[in-house]
């Protein structure tokens, strides 16, 4: 931190070029999980995220357990890369300070109800009055018209949108996925429209509003089943673990554990035949094609588990992959960082040093010129307010 600005612009990680966004300041004013996943990428590309939080902290601090060292791994999962700066809006001096960082900043972020900063002065319209170029990204439940007086919760828009009526056994009730998935999702549509406005503003200098909802987020991420719906006039219904239009596309059990095989063209299903040692089934007139395999699947279903029942997941695996067959054991998620290990893929990096040394889960985007960053562990509360204070309350310098 300097008495200018945030440093910004350190080498990469791995010692290549800054991150591509190195030079860009995000005030963020988001909490919970759709904006800090959001604010974490964009700290992980370069930029420099103040994370302003109010006196008690972000609400992920206290949902626990599991812990670590008696923080919460919910928080610590998604706030790596960021500087705490706690501040009370209700206290005009906080609020000033709120604002001259909005005035900084390159983008603002934050889900609050719609119009929900405007009491502070930090609404859109204001920010965007002292800093035209600002890009204001705004995540809600369920936008800011009709459905602006919804709270919004991962959960609700689950049950809303239609996905827990897709997620389940047939006969069972309907469940949630195992992953606040929207949250997430809206988390990544904000970033996109972050780039997109950032983009933007290079080209012409304005600053723009980007909005993001999580229900227009799950309705796009609901893909083929929403263009059932849009395009065939067909409302989807629970399936448990089968596809409406692929078959085999779903677990099936071999000698000890189920596998997921997911032969989703004809090529794929003709080569599982043949490592299965039943050719000629690809041949057979039901079976044949993807559409005659899901017409049919009731018939073609026991073909497949008696053969693979032979040999078991692991086995079969092996087999499978080796001839382009996708197909995968079901694991637990410590079996899932297992196999990206096996795989190269490093999922886990460690960001900070000694005390605050904290393993966490690895960006998603690999960069041939300019990696990724993991230059600070998730903040505690207000951990680098008095440097981010004393940078807020010095002027500017005009020629910097």
């Amino acid at each position: 931190m300097t008495d200018e600005r945030p440093v910004v612009g350190q080498p990469g990680a791995d010692g290549g070029l800054p991150g591509p966004l190195s030079g860009v300041l995000v005030a963020d004013f988001s909490r919970v999980l759709a904006g800090p996943y959001a604010t974490m990428l964009l700290a992980d590309l370069g930029a420099e995220v103040v994370k302003v939080e109010g006196p008690q902290g972000d609400e992920t601090r206290t949902w626990m357990p599991p812990v670590r060292e008696g923080e919460s791994t919910y928080y610590l999962g998604i706030n790596r890369g960021k500087r705490s700066l706690a501040l009370d809006l209700r206290d005009e001096g906080d609020a000033v300070l709120g604002r001259e960082l909005a005035r900084r900043a390159d983008v603002l972020i934050q889900n609050f109800k719609p119009g929900g900063l405007a009491k502070f002065g930090l609404d859109f319209e204001s920010v965007s009055a002292a800093n035209p170029g600002i890009v204001y990204a705004s995540i809600s439940g369920f936008g800011s018209g009709e459905g602006a007086h919804v709270p919004g919760y991962d959960l609700m828009v689950q049950a809303m949108s239609g996905l827990m009526s897709l997620t389940g056994d047939p006969a069972g009730p309907a469940y949630r996925a195992g992953i606040s998935v929207f949250d997430v999702m809206a988390g990544n549509h904000a970033v996109i429209g972050i780039l997109a406005a950032l983009r933007h503003r290079d080209l012409t200098g304005q600053g723009q509003h980007v909005e993001v909802n999580l229900l227009s987020s799950a309705l796009t991420g609901l893909v083929n089943h929403s263009s059932a719906f849009v395009a065939g006039g067909v409302v989807p219904y629970r399936m448990g673990n089968a596809h409406p239009s692929v078959f085999p596309y779903e677990p099936l059990p071999t000698a000890d554990d189920d596998l997921i095989v997911a032969a989703a063209n004809d090529g794929q299903f003709r080569r599982l035949c043949e490592v299965l040692g039943v050719p000629g089934v690809a041949d057979d007139p039901r079976f044949a094609r993807n559409a005659d395999r899901t017409a049919n699947r009731e018939e073609l279903r026991p073909i497949l588990v008696e053969r693979l029942r032979q040999r078991g997941a692991t086995e079969w695996f092996e087999a499978l992959v080796a001839v382009g067959v996708p197909c995968g054991p079901i694991q637990t998620i410590d079996g899932g960082f297992a196999m990206a290990e096996r795989f190269g893929l490093d999922p886990i990096v460690e960001v900070g040093e000694g005390e605050r040394a904290i393993p966490t889960t690895r960006h998603p985007i690999r960069f041939s010129a300019t990696p990724v960053q993991y230059r600070l562990p998730p903040p505690q509360l207000d951990e680098h307010g008095a440097e981010l204070r004393k940078w807020l309350t010095t002027p500017e310098d005009p020629h910097a």
